[in-house]
Order: structure tokens, then C-alpha cells, then sequence
């Protein structure tokens, strides 16, 4: 087999299977990626498959499964092949083949027993924060790449509950501690729109897996955007809801005042469908709608347009223009001159402050195997210098109890007001540039510029860190391509519990706004 490409798959426990380490040749298109782990290694039938089943997202897939246009494991036979074939993006961890098409199988065969479930097939991809019962969860680390839970988060108990299979587990920054996509133990993931570009972080393979078709959505966390970066960056939709609505249980923490669970997906009705299922939100119509007259739009330009690249605020005009020529109110807001330092100010510090604590509880709590300092001690360079920088006491950027309870207790209610008087007191929904800049170059990922600047990768959090810090819903809508066919996001915000009016909102926008094009060679 000349023309393969031969990568080595590790061969480990997944569910009930025992398998030894073998060689797999694999298709592959461009080089092969980083050591994976696929489990459970089985043969696909490529002419089973529904050659266009890769296309078809979450709600078309439930739909097509349940009226017997499709069988789930002819659908999840297409979608491992379509892995295998773009192994090189390191978008997954772990998947284990044989138990997603026996799951797949399982599905059918409920099906056919008149089974009736809004997820019922449906193969779902799972970041590598959350524990999966009977499949490796190793946080982005390689202390725990081994580690297999005995139970569910409950975000993936729930889906599972209704239906959908587990795909397999999407690749991450280590910890969930990073903008960019970068893991030296998992590999660095690439954007399927160029491969020598960033995804975003820290839910880096699920935006990528997302855009490359492997799989119609993917479970993510958000702490200062880390579903909503790598959306924008991946031309995919990425929905982080209030804080609460969806639960962070079984779900490696950094802080329980930022994060929340969410998810990626092609389109606002899959976003609909899941938040449904994991929050059990009255059910939503899903269609488009004619035009968007009687509603209100807040933007901030001093705000989130200062420090932006001049495309992505040309993009961001244009489009703006649009939902107001399809009838919505503009309202230009500004929330002072001060706001971007009280927004880094108390969001960083939060941030840093409460991840040791979280997650030495969350290691108890769980019964995991390992230590804080087990886990900082295996570290790659990069995050580890960065967490004995600002986690250790030690650290020369330790915040002290007191700068911690400082702005947890005046500049994040100051931003909360200024959010609820000066924006959604005037106007239903904030909008505004997801990222400052397309994606960057994976080699210049540390620093690069934007708006004429140098900078560093945490900018591409500049815009997503306020409704953060402020706990609002957000959602990333693909907005375009840039003149080098890189995705352009952009992002709705809403009042903290207004999830489902955000959610109905953004599907308008969407219709307004159009498709954006799959990335070359993936559709």
C-alpha cells in the first residue's frame, strides 16, 4: 500500500474493549497528524455510507434517523470515515469506533421499536473536560491520558438520555488553559479552512471537528470564550448560555464564576435542539424568519471596535448594515472609557484566582487519581509557566485575597450595571466582532498583530471576556470570509436568563446574515 499513510494508532480501554497497540493504515489527505487514539479498531463499509451524510446537521440528522430516511449506523459509519480521512487536524483524542457504531446499531434497532427520542442516533462530538463513563478523559493532559471514569458529566447524561452517541473526545488546551489551539501532548489542531492557522481554544477540536464535517456538534466549556473564539475562527456557531443553565458537574473546572458548558455547532437550530435537551427549555419553533423589525440592537463601537483589524471592523459594518436594512433598530451605546480596563482587570483575576481551588476540589470530588501538582508538574512549558505565574502563591502575579475579593465584589457588579443600564435597558441584544482578527498563523500563534499592533493570543478574548464577567449568554455566528478565505464571527449577547429569546434572535440574524462557505475540500 504505497500511497497510505501509515500513523500509529494507541490502542486502549474503550467501554469493554481490550485492545493491543497496532499499526492501521490509514487514507489520509496531506501528512498524518499526531498520535490519536482510536478504540476498538473495526471495518468500515464505505458503501453503506450516505456519501453526503457528513453535510447533514444535528435536527436533519434526528429527522432523517427517526422517519427512516437514514440508519445511524450508516451515518456514524460515514462520519468515522471522514475522521479517519482528516486525522491530521487533531481534532480528537480518543475516539472509539466500535462502540459508536454499536451504540449506532442499538439506536436503529430502538428505532425500529418505535423508540421516539430527540437525539436518537446521533453522533456527538465531546470535549476532553468532560468525563465520559468507560472512555479515556484526559483534560488536555498526559498524566491522565490513561484515566477512564466510571460516570457521565451530566451535560453528556443527558444527551446520551436522549439519544445521541458519543463520537469521541475532542482535542483541547491542556486544562482548558489556552486561546489557540496548541496541546504538545494531543498535538497542535488546525483550522480546516487553512491548515497552517490556528482553531481558537480552548475548545479547539471541537470547533475544528465541527467545520470539517466529522461531526455535526460538539459539546465545549466557555470561561472568557472558549466556545465563542475557536467558533469564529472555525466559521462554526459556538453558544455558551448563562452560567447555570447548563451544568458544569463532571466537567473540569478553572472558575466557578466564568464558566459554563456549551456547544458548537453548524447552525442556531442545532444550538435550539441541544439546549432543549441539557436545559430543558420549552421547545423552540426553528424556521427562518422574514425580517427582524421591532428589535432592538446595541453596539459598542469605542468599546469592541477599538484595536480590531480593519477587515474584521469593515466586515462587522457591513453586516451591521444589513439586519438594519432587514428592519431592526441600531442603537449605538458606550459603556466609558474605563470599561476595557475594569473588564481585563476583574475577569483576568477571577480567572487565576479561583483554578487552583476548583480544581483540587474537582480531583477530590471525583476520585481522580492524580494531584494539583501532579497535574502542574506534567505540564507543557508554556501553560505550566503561566500557572506558576498567576496560580501559585508564590508567583509573581498572584493576586492577594484582597485585590480577589476587591473585584469580585465592586468591578464585576460595576460592569453588570453598566451592562443591564446602558445596553439592555436600551436594546434587547449586544452585538459586536467575536475575535479582533481572523485566525491567526500557528507559528506566530504566542504573538502576532492585530489593528497594527503586536499582541498576544489573549486578545482573541478581548470581546468574549465581558459577557464572561458579567455572566450574559452569548452566541458566534459565522459572519463571512475574509480576502483569505479565513471566517469572520460574530457575537450576540443577551440579558443573564434570556437564553431562549437569544437563541430565537440569532436564528433570525442567521437567516438574515446567509451561509458561509464550508471550508475547501469539506463539503
Amino acid at each position: 500500500m504505497p500511497q497510505d499513510k501509515r500513523i500509529e494508532l494507541r490502542i486502549g480501554i474503550g467501554g469493554k474493549h481490550d485492545k493491543p497497540t497496532l499499526l492501521i493504515p490509514l487514507k489520509s489527505r496531506g501528512h498524518a497528524g499526531k498520535r490519536g487514539r482510536i478504540t476498538g479498531m473495526s471495518t468500515i463499509d464505505a458503501g453503506a455510507a450516505n456519501l453526503q451524510g457528513h453535510e447533514l446537521g444535528v435536527a436533519t440528522v434526528s429527522g432523517a434517523i427517526r422517519r427512516g430516511e437514514i440508519t445511524a449506523e450508516a451515518h456514524a459509519t460515514t462520519l468515522i470515515q471522514q475522521a479517519r480521512v482528516n486525522s491530521d487536524l487533531a481534532s480528537f483524542i480518543t475516539i472509539d469506533e466500535t462502540a459508536v457504531l454499536e451504540a449506532a446499531r442499538a439506536a436503529d434497532l430502538a428505532r425500529a421499536a418505535g423508540r421516539n427520542l430527540p437525539l436518537l442516533g446521533v453522533p456527538i462530538g465531546v470535549k476532553d473536560s468532560y468525563m465520559t463513563r468507560a472512555l479515556a478523559t484526559s483534560f488536555g493532559t498526559s498524566v491522565l491520558k490513561d484515566f477512564v471514569p466510571t460516570r457521565d458529566a451530566l451535560v453528556v447524561e443527558s444527551i446520551r438520555d436522549a439519544g445521541a452517541l458519543v463520537f469521541g473526545k475532542n482535542n483541547l488546551v491542556e486544562m482548558s488553559y489556552g486561546l489557540t489551539g496548541d496541546n504538545p501532548h494531543h498535538g497542535q489542531t488546525k483550522n480546516p479552512y487553512n491548515k497552517a492557522q490556528v482553531t481558537g481554544g480552548s475548545s479547539s477540536g471541537a470547533g475544528a471537528s465541527v467545520a470539517a464535517r466529522i461531526v455535526p456538534a460538539s459539546l465545549g466549556g466557555d470561561t472568557v470564550g472558549s466556545i465563542r473564539v475557536p467558533a469564529a475562527l472555525c466559521g462554526v456557531v459556538g453558544f455558551k448560555p448563562t452560567p447555570g443553565r447548563w451544568s458544569g458537574d463532571g466537567v473540569a473546572p478553572i472558575s466557578h464564576t466564568l464558566d459554563t458548558t456549551g456547544v458548537l455547532a453548524r447552525n442556531v437550530d442545532d444550538c435550539i435542539l441541544l439546549d432543549g435537551v441539557v436545559a430543558g427549555s420549552p421547545s423552540q419553533t426553528i424556521g427562518a424568519h422574514p425580517d427582524l423589525k421591532g428589535l432592538r440592537i446595541a453596539y459598542a463601537p469605542k468599546q469592541y471596535l477599538s484595536g480590531v483589524d480593519s477587515e474584521v471592523e469593515t466586515n462587522f459594518r457591513e453586516k451591521l448594515l444589513r439586519l438594519k436594512n432587514a428592519g431592526a433598530q441600531i442603537v449605538e451605546v458606550d459603556l466609558g472609557e474605563d470599561f476595557g480596563e475594569l473588564t481585563e482587570r476583574a475577569t483576568w483575576t477571577i480567572f487565576a484566582k479561583e483554578t487552583r481551588p476548583a480544581i483540587m476540589e474537582f480531583l477530590k470530588l471525583q476520585g481522580i487519581p492524580v494531584s494539583f501538582d501532579d497535574i502542574l508538574e506534567n505540564l507543557g512549558p508554556a501553560i505550566r509557566g503561566a500557572w506558576e505565574h498567576i496560580l501559585l502563591p508564590s508567583g509573581r502575579g498572584y493576586s492577594s485575597d484582597d485585590a480577589y475579593n476587591d473585584v469580585l465584589n465592586k468591578d464585576r457588579p460595576e460592569l453588570q450595571r453598566r451592562m443591564m443600564r446602558l445596553v439592555f435597558d436600551r436594546a434587547d441584544f449586544l452585538i459586536f466582532p467575536t475575535t479582533p482578527c481572523t485566525a491567526p498563523a500557528i507559528e506566530t500563534q504566542r504573538r502576532f498583530v492585530v489593528g497594527g499592533k503586536e499582541v498576544s493570543d489573549l486578545v482573541l478574548a478581548k470581546n468574549t471576556i465581558p459577557a464572561s464577567c458579567g455572566g450574559l449568554p452569548g452566541i458566534s455566528l459565522p459572519a463571512g470570509l475574509s480576502r483569505s478565505g479565513l471566517p469572520f464571527g460574530i457575537e450576540i449577547d443577551s440579558a443573564p436568563g434570556r437564553d431562549s429569546q437569544l437563541l430565537a434572535f440569532a436564528r433570525r440574524v442567521e437567516s438574515v446574515l446567509g451561509p458561509v462557505a464550508p471550508p475547501p475540500g469539506f463539503s
